[in-house]
């Protein structure tokens, strides 16, 4: 499971999810606390927990969520990189034989030693969105169901439609089904943020808009066509991929697009094609 500390506990015991604040949230480290009992039972309800189900919490705090999802779920799996914070929940889940909490941060965790169809549930930093969403899309084992509680303005980027779409909008869309839950007022949060959350859900798709095997080349497409978003797609593959014009333009009307559409406006499936398109100009580092 990486190489951060396991803590397992021995026998269960019920705890109360409005727990009193005992730790001051870091600020390095993003943290706002959500402790309202409405909203967590809405994030446990949209991830629609079974009594067999794996999940992993990233970034449980003081476990006001945690609680929860120990209550629902066979195996709860809470990864926090706040030493502090794994003390406090060790004292909180004491006896709790279904929890297993990693002191690691998410970015090294190893997703792959996780069983197949496993859960995502996070309250996740401001910071760490973009990348958690890729980090998520892109592994090898991915999990089947993330709900996640983000920054409104990332939130809404997830599910924009095409002509308003984005690097990280693309990526949870060519990948999940990504659905709206209701906005959470930052006033909830200790302490409060200067913007309000929203809870996004993110379902795997069966069937990728991309290729497992093309994943890698995906990628280097879709930062290369959005490393300069004002630019025709004609222009950013041609500097990004170091070729002509020419062969831009080949490769783009090869996929059946249009030379002077932005990275932006393009379809989902429109990816796809680009990519096999593109297949015999992307280095292989």
């Amino acid at each position: 499971m990486g190489s951060g500390l396991h803590f397992l506990g021995a026998e269960p015991f019920l705890v109360r999810a409005t727990m009193i604040t005992r730790n001051t949230p870091k600020k390095e480290l993003g943290q706002h606390w959500l402790n309202d009992l409405e909203t967590l039972t809405t994030i446990c309800k949209l991830a629609d927990i079974k009594p067999h189900d794996t999940i992993v919490e990233i970034g449980p705090g003081e476990g006001s969520l945690t609680d929860l999802l120990l209550k629902h779920s066979g195996r709860v799996i809470a990864v926090e990189l706040d030493s502090d914070l794994i003390i406090t929940l060790l004292k909180r889940f004491k006896g709790h034989t279904n929890l297993e909490l990693i002191n690691q941060d998410i970015r090294h965790f190893d997703f792959s030693s996780l069983p197949s169809g496993y859960k995502t549930v996070a309250n996740i930093p401001y910071y760490l969105s973009s990348f958690l969403i890729r980090l998520l899309s892109e592994a090898k084992n991915p999990p089947s169901l993330c709900v996640l509680l983000l920054q409104k303005e990332v939130a809404e980027r997830l599910y924009a439609q095409p002509g308003q779409l984005s690097l990280i909008g693309v990526t949870a869309q060519v990948f999940w089904e990504v659905s709206q839950g209701p906005v959470v007022p930052a006033s909830l949060f200790i302490p409060p943020p200067k913007v309000d959350s929203q809870i996004i859900c993110l379902k795997r798709r069966t069937n990728p808009i991309i290729p497992r095997g093309l994943t890698p080349e995906f990628f280097k497409i879709l930062r290369i066509s959005f490393n300069q978003k004002r630019k025709t797609l004609e222009n950013s593959l041609s500097g990004g991929l170091g070729i002509s014009k020419v062969n831009a333009r080949k490769i783009i009307i090869k996929a059946d697009i249009d030379p002077l559409k932005r990275p932006q406006a393009l379809e989902l499936k429109q990816w796809s094609t680009l990519t096999e398109a593109a297949m015999p100009f992307i280095p292989e580092k």
